[in-house]
């Protein structure tokens, strides 16, 4: 059994491991977490920050007991681990302890893994868990590394190991040092991006199209998993913007995957290629720095709604039935945190879509904001009818 630490909006993470590993091998656990019955590749997915082996569960949430059994059970566990000098990390979820306490309980842990004759570095911990990045930095899921995590589920916590974390350098590398950006149009994360592709979720050696794609981040997060991918924008400016990107992207990863990009209007183009799976963000209409007035955001609203709806029109006639697509769009939030949402998403089996629906996650949670930002992404899980 994995356990996932999802990300800051973890109902996207989880959304993302029931698409990938199916809902059977899924146990949601409140706060953030979940068990899955898999084998996971991190590298592939963006909603999980930190996955762990799951050691034992104890039937206790007090945290003073699970630091009890670990000094007795660590040396037993430190025989497999190899020489050199470990370093040591705690994350405690959901339990309470003072940090203070918590500090004191990993001095008495060093004590322990040193009278076993090992040498050993502890993580301090600032707050009840530890960061990914101080996971990262520190390279506690590397061989020598040890953190130990903490999850309260229910009245039992599980005690895990973490086996792997994402590579922050790795993912500021693909956004901020593509040699094209623009602003303007908006910043799509690759962990969002890596996220729409496997809600999609494309069969192996899939074609996958993205008929927004812009600076191109959703082609090169398809083309890291090793996917065949097709792009193609309305804008001339953003087309050679992908081509440039991808270009950096091929060399700099050594891809071998097809890529094509052309330009193309999503709402009348007719795509060449095959299409085996669509991931895109979608036109999300002019950006807000504040709540826009009633009259302002019925007029966006009536902008979009017309581009979106002519799109999966278009898109409907040229790819097969059960075709999976994931797509972008725009929910404009108000003062009081409500959402105003397109009305395209009752209109798709006249569009001849179907909404995939998910087990452990509702449609209304598929949203991906910041608490700053007034336009938030709504993610649709569809397949063509």
């Amino acid at each position: 059994m994995t356990l996932c630490i999802l990300g800051r909006q973890p109902a996207l993470g989880l959304a993302e491991l029931e698409q990938q590993f199916g809902s059977d091998n899924i146990r949601p656990i409140k706060g953030g977490f979940a068990d899955v019955n898999a084998d996971i590749d991190l590298n592939r997915l963006g909603g999980s920050v930190k996955i762990a082996k799951h050691l034992t569960t104890l039937q206790t949430t007090n945290p003073q007991k699970v630091f009890d059994y670990c000094r007795r059970e660590l040396p037993r566990h430190l025989e497999y681990v190899p020489e050199g000098k470990l370093k040591l990390g705690v994350s405690i979820y959901g339990l309470d302890m003072p940090v203070a306490k918590i500090n004191a309980n990993m001095l008495s842990l060093k004590k322990v893994v040193k009278a076993a004759g090992r040498s050993v570095r502890v993580i301090p911990n600032t707050e009840s868990a530890l960061s990914s990045a101080q996971t990262y930095h520190n390279k506690l899921a590397s061989e020598l590394g040890v953190e130990l995590v903490f999850i309260r589920d229910g009245a039992s916590t599980l005690l895990g190991q973490v086996t792997g974390v994402q590579n922050i350098d790795a993912y500021a590398a693909r956004d901020q040092a593509r040699p094209k950006t623009d602003a303007f149009v908006g910043m799509l994360p690759p962990k969002l991006a890596q996220i729409m592709i496997n809600l999609a979720h494309p069969t192996e050696n899939a074609r996958v199209l993205d008929p927004f794609c812009g600076t191109g981040v959703v082609l090169q997060e398809a083309a890291l998993m090793g996917y065949d991918v097709y792009g193609t924008d309305l804008s001339d400016k953003m087309i050679d913007y992908s081509r440039v990107n991808l270009a950096w992207a091929k060399e700099k990863y050594h891809l071998e995957n097809d890529i094509a990009i052309e330009q193309g209007d999503a709402m009348t183009t007719e795509w060449h290629l095959s299409i085996d799976a669509v991931a895109a963000e979608t036109y999300l209409g002019q950006p807000f720095s504040a709540p826009p007035s009633t009259e302002k955001l019925a007029e966006v609203k009536r902008t979009v709604d017309h581009i979106t709806s002519s799109f999966l029109k278009n898109l409907a006639k040229q790819i097969k039935q059960g075709t999976p697509l994931c797509i972008a769009i725009p929910a404009w939030r108000d003062t009081h945190g409500n959402f105003t949402h397109l009305d395209v998403i009752n209109k798709f089996d006249s569009l001849g879509y179907a909404r995939q629906a998910l087990q452990h996650v509702s449609d209304k949670d598929l949203l991906y904001y910041r608490e700053d930002q007034v336009v938030a992404r709504q993610l649709l899980v569809l397949k063509k009818l």
